[in-house]
């Protein structure tokens, strides 16, 4: 395996890692709030979730570049602060990690799906609180779905093309990850590397699918029994 490739690989890996990390506890805790509340609000709020899944992801990324540029929002706070996120690994993370949200959450919502409720309100006649029902009870119960949600969230920032090169470009060895790379060597006409960074792309997608159908498997078990 080249230099360039091994670079490639671990600026992927680190992009999609930090991304899984920022969105798991967030979209654990919406998942339940959307699993379990079904107001207006709810409804409202779950829509405005799932968008990054159904507009394309260039706007996302045009989005996240009007926010982080330097006269945006958040952007002009940042420069004061001296935080450069545009054109960094940083600002891939942040793309990736608002494209791989939608699954996260949604995800983690079916797997509460599979939780009792009589189990959480039996704890809650044992003198447990909401919260600790929650960890005691609901969290445990939902924690194999909840790793699914993780390794697909995961998956799908590793995957993440549009949003990333909006506001991180494709620089190698700084931002350039495999689907970008991907996208530089066809462009170019290095049609086998392009293919060996496809098999990379593909064996860690199946394996992510494989994982999640196991991880389904022993919680439909687990909650049956």
């Amino acid at each position: 395996m080249s230099e360039s490739l091994l670079i490639t690989l671990w600026i992927t890996l680190k992009v999609a890692t930090f991304s899984t990390l920022l969105v798991f506890i967030p979209g654990v805790l919406l998942g339940f709030y959307f699993e379990r509340t079904h107001s207006r609000f709810a409804k409202f709020l779950s829509a405005v979730t799932i968008l990054p899944m159904v507009i394309p992801p260039t706007a996302v990324g045009f989005i996240l570049l009007k926010l982080f540029g330097y006269d945006g929002i958040l952007g002009t706070w940042l420069s004061a602060m001296d935080i450069e996120i545009l054109l960094t690994w940083k600002a891939a993370v942040i793309a990736s990690a608002v494209m791989a949200f939608p699954i996260m959450v949604r995800t983690s919502k079916v797997a509460f799906e599979g939780v009792d409720q009589k189990l959480e309100a039996m704890a809650r006649t044992l003198g447990y609180s909401r919260v600790q029902a929650f960890f005691k009870v609901a969290l445990p119960l939902a924690f194999r779905g909840l790793l699914a949600a993780a390794i697909l969230s995961f998956t799908r920032a590793v995957g993440e093309f549009g949003a990333t090169v909006t506001v991180a470009g494709n620089i190698y060895g700084k931002t350039q990850t495999l689907s970008s790379a991907i996208y530089t060597a066809e462009q170019v006409g290095k049609e086998n590397e392009a293919m060996v960074l496809i098999i990379i792309s593909l064996a860690l997608g199946f394996f992510a699918i494989f994982m999640t159908e196991m991880l389904s498997k022993k919680s439909s078990k687990y909650m049956r029994n």
